[in-house]
């Protein structure tokens, strides 16, 4: 199912400091070449991917320096810029030793430097959200917290979140600066994030949960998401999404894509509402 006429804004709202953005996002990461290394295989149908999100509903798009690395950013704000409307997130914390790799990097000034080198490729003022893409083990967390206070201190970005993290590192940053969001992996079938999930929710972070789409043996014909998906007329994937925002009210899934079809697959997911006995059922099938 492919609605073009669905807007993210049927997901709800949530406020991100003092941005409001529509609860359906997108994340910038499949828009660079195999491996998230260099530039796209098409190009065009890319920046037409970028340009359609605005008249889509689609107000909140996350991305970070290491897509590409750097390629992401910049194809962001070919398309976008001056991002009217829009609240742009990136991450800095990974570097990228070639194609499918990633190793972290939390040095406090590489982490400075990044958010500057981020801030120019995205040619704004200020980055109205930064998140740490990963604590990196090898250097006290503590450092990175500081360095992450002094991008706020002095203007570089305007909200700062955290990316695959625990509650208690949640709460050690909390000591350093306002945590605005926390991306974990969750989805239907992984939740192995649910108590940091119920933390954000109690606390008012927002959650955003990477990889969102997935349903991993649920997508098997005859199973209780398929047969949700018949009966809404929609892809299980679209009822995988939807389920992931009737969740929390402080979820912001960020399902991303290189094609329009597949944007306004995606987008159509918002307008889709589950009765709390098709949630009921697919939270169980997830859980086993």
């Amino acid at each position: 199912m492919s609605d073009k006429n669905s807007n993210a804004a049927e997901a709800g709202t949530f406020a991100i400091g003092s941005t409001v953005v529509n609860r359906l996002g997108f994340g910038g990461m499949r828009i660079t070449g195999r491996g998230v290394w260099g530039q796209p295989q098409d190009p065009a149908e890319v920046e037409r991917t970028l340009k359609k999100l605005p008249e889509l509903g689609v107000n909140f798009i996350d991305t970070a320096d290491s897509y590409g690395p750097g390629v992401s950013e910049e194809l962001i704000r070919k398309a976008l810029h001056p991002y009217t409307g829009l609240l742009i997130a990136t991450k800095a914390g990974l570097t990228r030793p070639g194609p499918d790799q990633w190793a972290p990097d939390g040095r406090p000034e590489k982490l400075v430097a990044r958010a500057h080198e981020s801030r120019e490729r995205l040619g704004v003022e200020k980055i109205g959200l930064w998140q740490l893409h990963r604590i990196d083990p090898r250097v006290p967390r503590d450092e990175q917290f500081v360095a992450i206070r002094s991008l706020l201190d002095t203007g570089v970005i305007l909200n700062a979140g955290l990316s695959e993290v625990s509650v208690e590192e949640i709460e050690a940053a909390s000591k350093y600066f306002k945590v605005a969001t926390v991306q974990n992996r969750y989805n239907l079938v992984d939740r192995s994030s649910e108590d940091v999930l119920d933390y954000c929710e109690e606390n008012g972070i927002g959650f955003i949960p990477w990889f969102p789409l997935a349903a991993g043996q649920l997508t098997k014909r005859g199973s209780v998401l398929d047969v949700i998906a018949e009966n809404h007329g929609a892809t299980p994937s679209q009822i995988a999404l939807a389920w992931v925002l009737k969740r929390s009210p402080v979820i912001i899934p960020i399902p991303g894509t290189s094609k329009v079809s597949h944007l306004e697959e995606n987008v159509a997911a918002a307008g889709i509402k589950l009765s709390d006995e098709e949630f009921a059922s697919l939270d169980a099938a997830g859980r086993q």
